[in-house]
């Protein structure tokens, strides 16, 4: 039976990547795959530039390191192959050609994306920040990925810029399907487990809480508020202070860090942000549709200073979600503050971004380059 990844599922872009020690395969699926080269290495697979000879054409082929993974994870494992089954093909969601596994190592290969993750172009931006026309449209795109996977009763669950790819025309497509549950079937991570990305990660999920679709919205509103301000809602010393923050403080304004921003899309990232999974926009498509109402001609709010003209705070109304200014603890205004994936080197960890450093006040974080080793053609 075919069998796919446990966690970490991205497509890989054609770049090139240092060999590994070992001796590289000629192929693979009993001379199916013929590799053509190695692209990269993460902590949970291997992936390969491969020419499937069977339908003639280039595939990312990732073969997935089974050291470790006890019963449940092997479990978790065949989950997703039905998810992904499940999902099928959608112009917004990375294909998955096929799934099986080599000498007992589970595998999978996908579509190659040239573009790379939206991670990469954000750290490419300058500022850090994506123009807001690009920001919007990969956002519109991500949401008809989530509505589809949501129809199919699929939440992702660690929806973040690394896991969202491009293609070399620039469409978007949602990856790495490795955290997904089936609302039709019971959890199999342990009661309580954190698992996701905290930079992005909601409040419910971060509570070991009910995952649901709205969840996914509010990863959303995380990676849309970092591509139009360069940096994530919040940052901390570590982990705790991270979530500490997503459970119990409210998001700055994006117009204070970016005074371009209409007032209608700053709406709407506060409301894909707040706390309460019922104060969020009901779906994805009504994401879709506030998204495609968005008028970039708008007056910005604070005008062309941004922040330089802030104005007075904005009120949180009754039954609306929370807006402050910017203070102490928010690192703008702290040193060596750093976004990073939970639980390293614990159970639930599911890896995630490098570390990101924000200056004092600076609303333009200067993002560290990826950890050493990850190539552009390996994603989160």
């Amino acid at each position: 039976a075919a069998t796919p990844v446990a966690t970490d599922t991205p497509p890989p872009v054609q770049n090139a990547a240092t060999p590994p020690d070992a001796a590289q395969p000629s192929s693979f699926a009993n001379g199916r795959y013929h590799v053509k080269r190695f692209l990269g290495e993460g902590g949970k697979k291997k992936v390969y530039l491969a020419h499937d000879t069977t339908l003639d054409r280039e595939v990312a082929f990732a073969l997935i390191k089974t050291d470790g993974l006890d019963e449940t994870s092997r479990t978790r494992i065949q989950r997703e192959a039905q998810a992904m089954g499940r999902l099928g093909s959608h112009s917004h969601i990375v294909t998955v050609f096929d799934l099986g596994e080599e000498q007992n190592q589970p595998y999978m290969v996908t579509e190659l994306m040239g573009g790379g993750d939206v991670e990469g172009v954000i750290e490419d931006a300058e500022d850090h920040r994506l123009p807001l026309e690009k920001a919007i449209k990969i956002a519109q795109e991500t949401c008809r990925g989530m509505e589809f996977a949501h129809s199919r009763g699929i939440v992702h669950r660690d929806l973040k810029p690394g896991n969202v790819w491009l293609t070399a025309d620039g469409i978007a497509k949602i990856g790495d399907f490795g955290l997904a549950v089936s609302l039709d079937r019971s959890r199999l991570t342990t009661e309580g487990m954190m698992v996701g990305t905290v930079s992005y990660m909601p409040p419910e999920q971060a509570m070991g809480g009910e995952v649901t679709p709205k969840s996914d919205l509010y990863s959303l509103g995380a990676m849309l508020y970092e591509m139009v301000t360069g940096r994530p809602p919040f940052l901390g010393d570590d982990s705790v202070a991270i979530i500490g923050q997503h459970i119990n403080t409210p998001p700055v304004a994006t117009t204070w860090h970016n005074g371009q921003c209409p007032g209608a899309l700053d709406a709407l990232i506060l409301r894909l942000l707040a706390k309460d999974p019922s104060e969020r926009p009901e779906s994805a498509t009504d994401v879709l549709s506030a998204l495609d109402a968005i008028d970039l001609t708008e007056a910005p709010p604070f005008g062309k200073g941004g922040r330089g003209d802030f104005g007075p705070p904005r009120l949180r109304q009754p039954g609306q979600w929370g807006v402050r200014r910017p203070a102490e603890g928010d690192g703008g205004f702290e040193g060596m503050s750093r976004r990073r994936p939970f639980g390293a080197g614990t159970p639930g960890h599911v890896g995630g971004r490098a570390g990101h450093r924000q200056e004092p006040d600076s609303a333009r974080a200067n993002h560290l380059r990826r950890a050493k080793g990850r190539s552009s053609a390996m994603g989160p």
